[in-house]
């Protein structure tokens, strides 16, 4: 469950440790209570979302408190079960995930949400007090794209968060802007139009969603649960059947161009190459 509402007090002294005491409130002030989750600045452009998976409640009252304070709406729990449930639930912009965490620890919650298609592409910021290289290394193989070791400033989490951010948005924009050219088959997702030998097809939702993803990887073969993770997204209630007759509408208005999304034996659909 997410973590529950503190109750007002000044932060506890072991913060200190932490080279924080300048984002803190005064002395002498309690900290208003925090809930598990926060809600952001109604004038920001852009609310993000972030989670926050650590199981010192001390250390996760600084990281809500700090990343609530510039703006963020903050989600905290305190396991690696939590964390998958949660994520998987609700996608959130950006994880800060705790290494050391009991029962699934956060590589694993890292290698989970990494290897799932509804979470792979989230950022992940690993925060914890193991800091020698081979953590490190391990950490990033993971899937991990920052890393951050304990005692840390607040200002420098901040700064990382800002930065990842900003890079997935670049990534996204990247994405959006780039067309997917294979022979006479055009796919431009930012403005999601498909044209065929130049000349507009006018696809449903779902069937602009597959297109588009059997022709970003050509020669790949994925499964139909694989596909509807991909374009429905994960516990879709649909059949087998229902993935083929989305693809065999898809073919029919391609035209001869439809053979090009081949049906692989006891596998599922790819584009050909």
């Amino acid at each position: 469950m997410a973590f529950g509402t503190m109750t007002s007090k000044p932060l506890p002294h072991k913060v200190s440790s932490l080279l924080v005491s300048s984002l803190l409130p005064p002395a002498g002030i309690p900290v208003k209570p925090i809930s598990g989750k926060t809600k952001a600045s109604p004038d920001a452009a852009v609310v993000h979302q972030i989670l926050v998976v650590d199981d010192e409640e001390d250390l996760l009252e600084l990281v809500l408190y700090n990343l609530s304070k510039d703006g963020y709406q903050v989600s905290c729990v305190v396991t690696g079960e939590e964390a998958l449930k949660s994520a998987r639930k609700q996608a959130p912009d950006l994880i800060v995930l705790d290494l050391m965490l009991p029962a699934v620890d956060g590589l694993e919650v890292c290698r989970r949400l990494k290897a799932d298609s509804k979470t792979r592409d989230i950022p992940i910021i690993m925060l914890t007090a193991k800091s020698e290289e081979s953590d490190v290394i391990v950490g990033l193989e993971r899937g991990a794209d920052d890393y951050i070791a304990k005692p840390f400033s607040p200002r420098v989490l901040l700064a990382r968060v800002k930065a990842l951010l900003r890079r997935k948005e670049a990534e996204r924009q990247a994405t959006l802007e780039t067309t997917i050219d294979i022979r006479e088959l055009s796919i431009h997702p930012g403005r999601h139009e498909v044209t065929l030998a130049g000349e507009p097809l006018d696809l449903t939702y779902t069937e602009f969603a597959l297109l588009q993803f059997l022709a970003k990887r050509p020669g790949w073969a994925y499964t139909r649960t694989q596909i509807v993770d991909a374009v429905k997204g994960e516990d879709y209630p649909v059949t087998e059947r229902s993935v083929d007759v989305q693809v065999a509408g898809l073919r029919k208005k391609l035209g001869s161009f439809g053979a090009d999304i081949e049906t692989v034996r006891g596998v599922g659909y790819r584009f050909r190459a």
